[in-house]
C-alpha cells in the first residue's frame, strides 16, 4: 500500500503523525504544501469524499486572518478555491493510504490503519 502523508513540515501536528508512521516503520511519501503547492483535482476529490468541513482549518492562524467577507457565506467551492489560494488552511495532515483517506493525526487510528 502506498502512503502519502500531505501537510506542511513545521506544523506540530504533521511532526507527531510524521514520529508516529517513523516509528512505527511505516514508509510513507511526504508532500509538503508549502514547497509543492496543493494540487486543485485532488483537493477537490477530499473534498467530495468527506465534506470541506472536516479539511478546513478554521482554527489555524491562516484561516483567522482572512478577511470576514471570506470567511463566512462558505461552500464547497469557495472553500476548495480558499485551500487552493492558501494551503495552510487545509487541516494537517492528510494522509491517503489505499482506499484510506484519513485528517488529522490520532495515534489510535494510526494504529488501526498502519499497526
Amino acid at each position: 500500500m502506498t502512503i502519502t502523508m500531505y501537510g506542511i513540515r513545521n506544523c506540530d501536528t504533521v511532526k507527531k503523525a510524521r514520529a508516529w508512521l517513523d516509528a512505527n516503520g511505516t514508509a510513507y511519501a511526504f508532500h509538503d504544501y508549502k514547497t509543492v503547492g496543493v494540487d486543485a483535482e485532488r483537493l477537490a476529490g477530499w473534498v467530495a469524499r468527506l465534506g470541506w468541513e472536516t479539511l478546513l482549518n478554521r482554527r489555524g492562524t491562516t484561516f483567522r486572518k482572512l478577511p470576514e467577507e471570506e470567511q463566512g457565506d462558505l461552500d464547497a467551492d469557495k472553500v476548495t478555491a480558499l485551500m487552493i489560494a492558501h494551503p495552510s488552511a487545509i487541516r494537517r495532515p492528510v494522509v491517503e493510504a489505499g482506499d484510506a483517506l484519513l485528517v488529522g493525526f490520532d495515534a489510535e487510528v494510526y494504529a488501526a490503519q498502519f499497526g
